[in-house]
């Protein structure tokens, strides 16, 4: 490795929601966020948003990038990133005590913030919330926040905060990560409580992140979530986007790349945000000299499989059962998704509503979603040739025909 290519100098990050030195094809999207933001502190109506996108497409980055724009506008920002086992009030409760807390160091605030703080006493008791220090001096409304109906209660502590922050020259902005997670329950709790901040124009505003199948997942808890909410769609980048991500952090390092060298990134990586950084990251590690040429990437490639395949991949089908794991299997050997649930059923010969609540448990585990009635398809992208891969390696006992359960 020469000096100009030092290793501590790589600008490719390829890790779970760092930053890329380039944020390429994403203006719009961050745009109608900083604007959201701005109405919602001037009082005007706005539309919270949910990102929806396959796994490594950059959502956690563009929540992270949104909430620094919050920030920036006068919100109090919160961040959950929601997880299976864990209830929205468990993960909701730290993040709105702690917001009213920095909003009680405003005299004009106080009335609303001890309204809120009395709601939270009676809501950590309903829903059986542990809590360390629990807040002195104050004590639960009767009424407010404690009915154990997550919608109104929900409903009662948003509009709290709401008036807490509008009195304090604020806003809130809650951002969830991984929303795929929550029941639709609580789904529908945070569908209301947003709805009703809005009829209140209170400063109020949610940003999400998850898997494709939450849009249809939103209309399903409520009807009208389609008008409190925009669904972007976070997928791959196009060619020249794709092209800018990965040239323009190498020419601000003094690095060429060849053109040829750029379309054999984007072949092996389809574009998608996070692959792009590990072919980046490992294209730098490797070459020896300027510019980076079609070659530095074959062999880059190799070690960026070798690095999914031991890491990002392996975690992911290590989670399923051995039953789940045939079922994923049967689906990359059709070919390239989506895949009719029907075609997957004879791969395995078994019948369709007998895989049911096989296909439910690897949905519910986030690694397929149905993207249509009757289809199925991969979350993360480059899965299903992750799994064509370990099927050829005759080191490794591959099944899709199993026949358990």
């Amino acid at each position: 490795m020469t000096d100009t290519m030092e290793s501590f100098r790589n600008p490719f990050s390829p890790g779970a929601g760092s930053r890329p030195p380039e944020l390429a094809g994403r203006d719009n999207i961050l745009e109608d966020a900083r604007t959201a933001l701005r109405r919602v502190m001037a009082g005007r109506s706005a539309q919270s948003q949910i990102l929806l996108g396959l796994r490594g497409t950059g959502k956690t980055v563009l929540l992270n990038e949104i909430e620094s724009f919050a920030e920036t506008e006068r919100h109090l920002t919160s961040f959950i990133e929601a997880a299976e086992g864990k209830s929205l009030a468990e993960m909701l409760y730290p993040q709105m005590r702690q917001t009213l807390r920095r909003l009680s160091t405003v005299e004009k605030a106080r009335l609303y913030v001890h309204k809120g703080l009395a709601g939270l006493r009676g809501f950590a008791s309903i829903f059986k919330i542990k809590v360390g220090d629990v807040e002195l001096g104050v004590e639960p409304e009767p009424g407010l926040a404690d009915s154990g109906d997550l919608e109104l209660d929900v409903t009662d502590l948003f509009l709290a905060i709401g008036n807490a922050a509008k009195a304090a020259g604020r806003g809130w902005s809650l951002f969830i990560d991984e929303i795929q997670y929550l029941e639709t329950s609580e789904l529908a709790a945070l569908i209301v409580a947003i709805h009703r901040v809005n009829q209140k124009n209170l400063p109020v505003i949610l940003f999400g992140a998850g898997l494709p199948q939450i849009a249809r997942l939103s209309g399903d808890a409520k009807s009208y979530a389609e008008r409190l909410f925009t669904f972007p769609s976070i997928g791959a980048l196009d060619k020249s986007a794709a092209i800018e991500a990965i040239r323009n952090p190498l020419e601000k390092e003094g690095i060429s790349i060849d053109d040829d060298a750029l379309d054999e990134i984007l072949a092996k990586t389809s574009g998608y945000p996070f692959f792009l950084q590990e072919w980046g990251h490992q294209a730098w590690n490797i070459v020896e000299r300027n510019p980076i040429k079609v070659g530095d990437i074959e062999n880059a490639s190799k070690r960026a499989f070798r690095r999914l395949d031991d890491g990002f991949f392996k975690v992911r089908l290590d989670r399923l059962t051995p039953t789940e794991t045939a079922y994923v299997n049967a689906m990359a050997l059709i070919g390239p998704g989506p895949y009719k649930s029907k075609d997957v059923a004879k791969a395995l010969g078994k019948k369709p509503s007998k895989l049911g609540p096989r296909r439910a448990s690897i949905i519910k585990k986030g690694m397929i979603y149905s993207p249509s009635y009757g289809d199925v398809d991969f979350t993360v992208p480059l899965f299903d040739e992750f799994l064509r891969r370990r099927a050829s390696d005759p080191t490794i006992m591959f099944d899709a025909s199993n026949r358990k359960n």
